[in-house]
């Protein structure tokens, strides 16, 4: 379903953020990508999603989603492609979603974007979703703003919005790190209802090794922004190659002998 081939990302005339990055993937995989701040995770995701910043391109490469390039896809392709095919969810989403604008209009402009129908269609889809994604009173979560909801409350919008179109592939960065461990349980359940109910295909970009193991069935480890140890969730875990991946797994909290990241 997607094929990242050597795919090398810079910033400007900098040093390359990735080089050489390879990914096969099939449908209703997840897989996640761990590895320390400035690793070049994000960067693997946006370029896939077209959202490299102003500065950013692929100096070398090819990202293959269903057989076709998407870096050579012009403005309007990539955005029907996006949002439809290929959604992402963001560190906190409710930094995507317009502050001074309640969750209601922006959520309906977002769907009759991408499909024909009237107002009241797309605001009934939204609360079907809003609904999906196990938040009370839909309809008081329209009428709100961002701020008057909860961290974990606008994750799940930020969810919702990008299953709105059942996407085959969801890409998620770092979708838990802004939030409390109770509400980050949540948010992991939740997002593997998706792969269950849409077979979805996930990516997960995370620092967090227990996340990256209970979600994923393979896990790549980048570093410095090369992949230095990839195979499946068992392999990372009990026979890891590198000495990198030895060391997070080395940090690791252990209780009476037990490694809990599974």
């Amino acid at each position: 379903m997607l094929e990242i081939k050597d795919l090398t990302i810079q910033y400007g005339s900098a040093a390359p953020a990735v080089a050489h990055f390879n990914l096969s993937m099939q449908p209703g995989e997840i897989l996640a990508i761990v590895g320390e701040s400035g690793s070049g995770k994000t960067s693997v995701i946006r370029a896939v999603m077209g959202l490299l910043p102003h500065s950013g391109f692929a100096a070398r490469g090819d990202i293959l989603f269903e057989g076709r390039s998407i870096l050579s896809l012009n403005e309007e392709e990539l955005r029907i492609l996006c949002g439809t095919q290929i959604s992402m969810i963001f560190q906190d989403s409710g930094m995507m979603i317009n502050p001074i604008r309640r969750i209601g209009p922006q959520y309906v402009e977002y769907i009759r974007m991408h499909e024909a129908s009237t107002k009241k269609q797309a605001y009934g889809k939204a609360v079907h979703m809003l609904g999906q994604m196990r938040l009370p009173d839909s309809d008081n979560i329209m009428e709100s703003y961002p701020f008057q909801l909860s961290g974990g409350m606008r994750q799940r919008v930020g969810i919702a919005m990008a299953m709105t179109f059942q996407p085959k592939l969801l890409l998620a960065d770092e979708p838990t790190s802004a939030l409390d461990v109770t509400t980050q349980a949540q948010i992991v359940r939740q997002m593997m209802e998706l792969r269950q109910r849409y077979h979805t295909s996930i990516i997960l970009v995370t620092h967090n090794l227990g996340v990256a193991a209970y979600m994923a069935d393979r896990i790549l480890v980048m570093k410095n922004g090369l992949i230095v140890d990839e195979g499946t969730r068992e392999q990372i875990l009990r026979r890891p190659q590198d000495e990198y991946t030895k060391g997070l797994l080395a940090a690791v909290p252990v209780l009476e002998g037990e490694m809990y990241v599974s």
